[in-house]
């Protein structure tokens, strides 16, 4: 591979004008594939994960980042803007003249309010593609709600679904909402710059949380649509693959994920019970689903003569599918996560070492942005309105004063 190659998305400029998780997140993806990347924040308090914590990461420059905030803005450069003033907002405009992407979280009556609504982001800059992210779109009774991760996955009937057999709705351990919106943002930016080559002109998305959250649930929300019965929760089981669970083995636990017919009968022989695999409730898989409650105990009472690390060599041996539950200690420190970069080392601005998770783009042909640290509050401003709006030291000074940046 080249060294010289850029990456796939160098040349684009994304101005991300959001907050918390689902736009930052969106605009990590295009600086960890060679976008440059333009972290706008509010003067004196910055985007609100900043406070976050704990845990926090002290910089060089005496402040402190909190783990939140880490994990979703490398790769950018940080600016303060603010947009209450005129004199900010044509600053962030004459910026989205010279961008190609905005993400923005605006609610949609404080961006009219404030001139920075995607048609008037448009008739700036005809060829922009205007990413607008709510927790439930721009039409509809609630659309100019605030939305929230666990509101949305409460709405969403995901809560309905997750959770213990039998106990009460359970959120998914992180946002799931904001990272699955900020993943089909980005989809959704690059389709529109694709199709940006073709028309010449710009376009607008309309990103919901709650549009997303129910798009993802694939699978289930499809049971229900197919079906007109709500899936009861499973806890760790599948509702539709058996047996596809958590299993408590003679000293912890053990996933064994046997997705078809064949990893059944290999399961069953080193299990040392063939007989389940010639048993006709157990020999195909919508049997074992009809059946769960006959087989589910009888893997359970074999699960738990071996130790974990028993099982995974028998079950290694036979090719079926299983894992242990690990930690993050446990991954973090395995040779696969080595290999793969799930841990990479940046440095703050004095050049210390951070630690922050990885991004999963292996792609060959290109030279993959060396990452870098999220900014420190409004890091790069000088850097920036100097380099793109040829401000000098006496403009600069005077919006410092004036309190716009």
């Amino acid at each position: 591979m080249a060294d010289d190659k850029p990456g796939p998305l160098a040349g684009l400029r994304v101005l991300d004008a959001s907050r918390v998780l689902a736009g930052p997140f969106c605009g990590q993806i295009f600086g960890d594939l060679g976008a440059e990347v333009l972290k706008v924040e509010r003067p004196g308090a910055g985007d609100e994960t900043r406070g976050w914590g704990p845990p926090f990461v002290p910089f060089s420059d005496g402040a402190e980042l909190s783990a939140y905030y880490l994990s979703c803005n490398r790769n950018k450069r940080g600016i303060t803007l603010d947009l209450a003033q005129p004199e900010g907002i044509r600053i962030f405009q004459e910026l989205a003249r010279k961008s190609d992407i905005v993400l923005e979280n605006f609610r949609a009556a404080s961006a009219a309010k404030l001139g920075l609504s995607p048609a008037e982001l448009l008739a700036v800059n005809p060829r922009l593609i205007v990413c607008s992210i709510s927790g439930y779109g721009r039409t509809g009774p609630w659309s100019d709600l605030p939305g929230y991760d666990f509101a949305i996955q409460a709405l969403s009937g995901l809560m309905s679904v997750t959770g213990p057999a039998g106990g009460e709705p359970s959120k998914v351990g992180v946002a799931v909402t904001d990272v699955l919106t900020g993943l089909y943002a980005a989809v959704a930016v690059l389709a529109c710059l694709h199709a940006r080559q073709r028309t010449g002109h710009g376009y607008v998305i309309d990103m919901a949380l709650l549009d997303c959250a129910v798009a993802s649930q694939v699978n289930l929300a499809q049971a229900f649509l197919s079906s007109g019965e709500t899936p009861p929760r499973q806890g760790n089981a599948h509702l539709q693959i058996v047996p596809y669970q958590l299993f408590a083995t003679a000293d912890s636990w053990l996933v064994l994920a046997v997705g078809n017919d064949g990893q059944w009968r290999r399961f069953c022989v080193a299990a040392a019970h063939p007989e389940w695999a010639d048993d006709e409730r157990f020999a195909d898989n919508p049997a074992r689903v009809r059946n769960r409650e006959s087989l589910v105990p009888l893997v359970e009472t074999v699960m738990r003569t071996k130790r974990t690390a028993e099982w995974k060599e028998v079950l290694a041996g036979a090719d079926v599918p299983h894992a242990p539950v690990w930690t993050y200690a446990d991954l973090f420190a395995s040779p696969q996560a080595a290999a793969r970069g799930l841990r990479v080392v940046v440095r703050d601005p004095s050049g210390r070492p951070v630690d922050l998770v990885g991004t999963p783009f292996h792609i060959t042909g290109a030279t993959m942005p060396t990452p870098a640290a999220p900014p420190t509050l409004g890091q790069h401003t000088a850097e920036v309105l100097t380099s793109l709006l040829g401000m000098d030291a006496a403009q600069l000074e005077e919006l410092r004063r004036q309190g716009v940046i």
